[in-house]
Order: structure tokens, then C-alpha cells, then sequence
């Protein structure tokens, strides 16, 4: 029951994440994000991620509850391709600084 609950969380988290990079995407630009947000969040999703995988209880049965870590990846997947976003739309920000 445990396991459906943490997934419950980590889905919720997850909604969001593919309507953020799509925002980042049309947006090009990163005024209005946060990097330290978001690094402290694939920080976090790192850790969900090792701490799953050094629970020995939950690797031993990792057959069954691979959908627990599958989300945990999941998310950590957007946000790394939001902080793609962040850089690339950081880098037109310059080049837009440069021209005025």
C-alpha cells in the first residue's frame, strides 16, 4: 500500500514536469524560472532514486514493485530535459542581451 501511495505522490509531481519543458520550449526564455529550483529537485530525484536502490527489502522484490522506481526515473528524466531547456533558453536570453 505504501508503494501505491509513493507512486500516487510521484505521479502528481510528474504532471506537471512535461507541461514545464513545454512551457520552457514556446517561452525561450528563462525569465520566470528558478535554476536553483530545479537542480534542488533533480537533486532529489537522484536520491529517491539511490535510495531505492540500496533498500535491499525493495530490491528483493523489485520485480514487483519496479513501477515505484520507473516514476522515480520518469521524473528525474523531465526535469533533466528542463534544465536542457534552462540552458539553451539561458543562452538565447544572452544572445538577446547582446543585441540591444
Amino acid at each position: 500500500m505504501s508503494e501505491i501511495l509513493e507512486v500516487m505522490m510521484i505521479v502528481s509531481f510528474g504532471v506537471s514536469w512535461p507541461l514545464n519543458v513545454i512551457k520552457s520550449y514556446k517561452a525561450r526564455t528563462t525569465k520566470g524560472k528558478s535554476l536553483a529550483f530545479l537542480i534542488l529537485i533533480f537533486c532529489g530525484y537522484i536520491v529517491g532514486i539511490i535510495s531505492k536502490l540500496v533498500n535491499d527489502a525493495y530490491m528483493a522484490q523489485i520485480g514487483a514493485k519496479w513501477y515505484v522506481l520507473f516514476f522515480y526515473v520518469l521524473n528525474f528524466l523531465m526535469v533533466g530535459l528542463d534544465l536542457c531547456m534552462y540552458v539553451k533558453n539561458k543562452r538565447l536570453d544572452m544572445l538577446e542581451e547582446d543585441k540591444n
